[in-house]
Order: C-alpha cells, then structure tokens, then sequence
C-alpha cells in the first residue's frame, strides 16, 4: 500500500509538471494565433481611429494580426462586456475609455464590473474638449462667459449627448462657476454643433476631434480647452484652469483592457509592446494629428487613474443631480 501510494504520489506529481510545462510553453509562445480585438465603438469616429492606429503597431510588435471588431451599442457597453465576458488567455482586448470604465458604472447598470471583470494593461492616450460658444455670443474668454452666464441666469444652452464626458465637462464647470445653464440632449456631437452654429444653442463642450475643424474655419469660437495642460493640437487655446478655473480638468482617456484573470506573463508582453507602440514618433504625430496624447505607463498605474476618475465623475454627476432615465 505504501508503495502504491507513493507510486500514485509520483504519477500525480509528473502529470502536473507536464501541465505546468505546457502552460509556460503556451506562454512563452503567445502570441501564437490572430487577436480579437473589440472596439466598442462604429467604425469612422475618433475612438475608432486612435484604436487603429495602435493596433497596427501592436501586430508588428507582436507578431500576429489584431482582427478590429467594431461593437459599438450602449455607450460603449456592449463592446466592453464583449471583452469581460472573453476567455482570459489574451486573444481577446481592446480599448477601455473614460466611458465605458468610468462614466457609465455611475449611470447605467453595467452586466460587467469595470473593476472586478477587467485587467488594465496600460493608459494608452489622453484627449480634451473645447469650450466653444456660438459666434453671436459676446465673449471672447472664459471670463467674459462666466460673467454673461451670470447676467442671464438660465438663458443659455449647452449642447451634448446625455452622460458623456461633454456633459460631465459643463455640469463641471456650472458647478465651479456657479452659474445656471439648460442643457440640450443631442444623439451625437454633430448635432449639437451644427445647432450651435445656427444660433439653436449656445455653447458647447466637445471633443476636440469634433470641433476644432469648426473652431478653425471661424464657424464657432473657441475659448479654452479642458484638460489640464494646452492642446498640442490647438496650442493657441488656453485651458479653462489658466482661464480662472484652478483645477478644472476634465482629459477624456482610452488605455488597452483585457478579461480579468489573464495570465501575469500576457499582461505583461502587453504591456511591454503597448508602450512600443505608443513611443514610436510617428503614432505620436498621428495621434497628436487627431488631439489625442500619448501617455502609456503600467498596469497599475492604469488602474489607478481609472478608480481615480470613477470617483471624481461620480462626485460631479452626484452633485449636478445627472440621472439616465
């Protein structure tokens, strides 16, 4: 019996270190087949594009074709619950935004935990919007709005899509500015911004992809940006915070997340060939073409500015009473 015990002992140990010998192959060899990669976003946006970008460079990194699926649906949700849901052997990624990891935990009710169902790989880019108002507006500083705002308590419009960084950024800045403005729900930023071009609504706060071309060709103007640092691609603007606002800061962002549970070493190899791909000058000039700045970074720190960034638009939706029906 001793024997046979030992013997059984013996048998168990070899067949888990094969299985252990063959999961650190299958490691070391990742990535051996093509990659999903779910954007959860329409084909043609901004979203869209940056993802591409760097899902080019991070095929040649990594020696295999990122497949693009585009899910777009719920804000974003649809995609996102597409990658929590994937098994977690890293053949399934894609982008994590502002939206999808931060925003709507706050106002939807998500089928995934944007903390518990999904791995932070890195922080891929950083964005702004741009505080433009209709050309009939006399204000040509954030100053100068404030101070019009106030003289017309209720008076103005602000355009925007119902729980996007665009609204979070004016409920934002009525509640350091204590001034009273109606918000106007559009579909899609166009909408607005053509309203807004017509005089229908005053002012914006929009993505800096959508809006710079109308700040640039005189159709409306632009008075400052929101992230807390200029614009590389609109250099010439301030930002609210040097406008008299200290601290205002809202920088919409998008990283690379995965399912939760994926192996340490992917997460890893990841990581490494994301950052590789977002230092190369010419995906910089790219994305810097379209507003957007690199950053990168580790896991961790990732994770970090996403539960940090949960908080602060929780707080902001709390206090401007920002409910989804």
């Amino acid at each position: 019996m001793t024997i046979h015990r030992s013997g059984t002992v013996v048998a168990v140990t070899a067949i888990t270190c094969v299985a252990a010998c063959a999961a650190g192959s299958a490691l070391a060899q990742y990535p051996d087949r093509p990659i999903r990669y779910i954007v959860a976003s329409a084909p043609g946006g901004s979203p869209d594009v940056g993802a591409r970008i760097l899902a080019v460079e991070l095929s040649r990194f990594l020696g295999q074709q990122l497949v693009v699926d585009n899910r777009a649906g719920a804000g974003g949700s649809i995609g996102t619950d597409m990658i929590a849901k994937a098994a977690p052997d890293g053949y399934t990624i894609g982008p994590g935004n502002i939206q999808t990891m931060a925003i709507n935990r706050i106002l939807l009710k998500l089928p995934y935990d944007p903390d518990k169902d999904l791995r932070k790989i890195a922080y891929g880019y950083s964005t702004t919007n741009i505080l433009a108002v209709n050309v009939a507006i006399p204000a040509k500083s954030v100053k100068e709005l404030i101070e019009h705002a106030r003289a017309n308590p209720g008076k103005l419009l602000h355009a925007g899509v119902i729980g996007s960084s665009n609204h979070l950024s004016s409920e934002l800045f009525k509640l350091m500015t204590g001034t009273r403005m109606s918000f106007i729900a559009y579909k899609g930023a166009q909408q607005g911004i053509t309203d807004m071009i017509g005089g229908q609504v005053h002012l914006t706060l929009e993505n800096i992809a959508a809006l710079l071309p109308h700040v640039k060709a005189g159709r409306v103007r632009g008075l400052a940006v929101t992230s807390i640092t200029r614009s590389r691609a609109a250099p010439e603007l301030p930002t609210i915070d040097e406008s008299g606002l200290p601290g205002f800061d809202m920088a919409p962002w998008s990283g690379l997340i995965a399912p939760a549970g994926i192996p340490a070493a992917v997460v890893a190899r990841l990581n490494t060939e994301f950052n590789k791909a977002l230092a190369l000058p010419a995906v910089r000039e790219k994305l810097v073409a379209m507003g957007l700045e690199a950053t990168g970074g580790t896991p961790e720190q990732f994770d970090q500015h996403v539960r940090r960034e949960a908080a602060k638009w929780a707080d902001v939706a709390k206090r401007a009473g920002i409910k989804l029906e």
